[in-house]
């Protein structure tokens, strides 16, 4: 029990039409239950994001991917549209079962092992420390004037070929991926735990992880990764643009041009072949008054592609640091949303 039964006998007794003992027990454990593991899982993510040395279910999902990968090409190799789609439901359910059979097993066992499994499955999920610390080995190597350091720690986190970038190059990858990732692995995964705690978390974390692993429009995978590609734009679509209008006030609150944010959001949020990656990076690019996007080199192949924002100013390595507070503000008023939603689908504030 959460609430001490002999600590509430007489408020019970002051006020006999209140709820009874059980009730608020109910509630307590209600409001324990619903909040605590999103709330201790984004903290666990903030302190200490996800160490290299420890396992992480995410690789585990990678790993079954490429396995279920080579298998579905020999089972139906003229038939690759099909096979890629046998292959997404096959991940999904597997780790949508697998967290859920084991939050069901600990919540049965005690509510305080269940919040405990439930929160570092949260926490998990999220990737803002990772994204920070990431990032930013980027903006220290640029600070530092090591060009070709930058380049390598920007090639972890970016899809597109980093050779012949120059130090401009460099940066303005580096807040592309602070922008895009902000909704795809902090405030997405924060959106579907909302609404079904980790389970939900891992079908969400499952789907985008094939889509980056599939979802390549090249000859290999246009057609094998198709269903992951349009499973992962379906499943972005309200927090990406969710994500947009919190980070337009997140500008506002750091004191950033969240009026250029909101103007530049509206014209360039589908300057991007995905229907959701330009919602956040309009934003972001309009806040810093900087020019993202534009074409890059992708397997040696220059992909062409359109310009997010207006080019204001020269876009320098200050501003990752500034991508990075816009995500971290970002993610913390998500979260604050989610916790409330939370209350509410567990009957708190009815």
């Amino acid at each position: 029990m959460i609430l001490n039964v002999a600590n509430l006998n007489s408020f019970l007794n002051s006020d006999r039409g209140g709820f009874s003992t059980l009730q608020i027990l109910q509630i307590s454990n209600k409001i324990t239950a619903a909040c605590l593991p999103l709330l201790i899982g984004f903290m666990l993510d903030c302190l200490i994001g996800d160490p290299h040395s420890l396992p992480h279910p995410v690789r585990l999902i990678g790993k079954t991917i490429s396995c279920l990968e080579k298998l579905m090409r020999k089972l139906l190799p003229k038939h690759e549209f099909f096979a890629g789609a046998i292959l997404s439901c096959t991940v999904l359910f597997i780790f949508t079962l697998l967290p859920a059979a084991i939050l069901f097993f600990c919540y049965s066992i005690n509510l305080w092992l269940g919040i405990a499994a439930e929160s570092v499955m949260c926490s998990y999920m999220l990737a803002a420390r990772c994204l920070y610390d990431e990032s930013m080995k980027v903006y220290y190597a640029l600070a530092s004037g090591d060009v070709e350091k930058a380049r390598s720690a920007v090639s972890m986190i970016v899809g597109r070929d980093t050779a012949s970038l120059t130090a401009d190059g460099i940066t303005k990858a580096a807040v592309e991926t602070v922008a895009e990732n902000t909704s795809d692995g902090i405030t997405a995964p924060i959106f579907y735990m909302m609404l079904g705690g980790a389970t939900l978390g891992f079908f969400y974390k499952s789907a985008n992880t094939m889509d980056s692993m599939l979802g390549y429009k090249n000859e290999k995978y246009v057609r094998f990764g198709r269903f992951s590609a349009k499973l992962d734009d379906i499943l972005n679509y309200i927090p990406s643009r969710m994500t947009a209008v919190l980070m337009i006030a997140s500008a506002n609150i750091l004191g950033m041009n969240g009026k250029n944010a909101c103007k530049i959001w509206k014209r360039d949020r589908l300057n991007h072949a995905s229907p959701n990656s330009a919602q956040t990076e309009s934003v972001c690019a309009g806040a810093l008054g900087v020019m993202l996007a534009g074409d890059a080199y992708y397997f040696g192949q220059l992909v062409r592609k359109k310009t997010i924002g207006d080019d204001i100013r020269p876009i320098k390595p200050d501003d990752i640091q500034a991508a990075n507070r816009l995500m971290y503000c970002t993610a913390f008023l998500m979260l604050i949303i989610a916790v409330l939603v939370r209350m509410l689908i567990y009957g708190v504030l009815l």
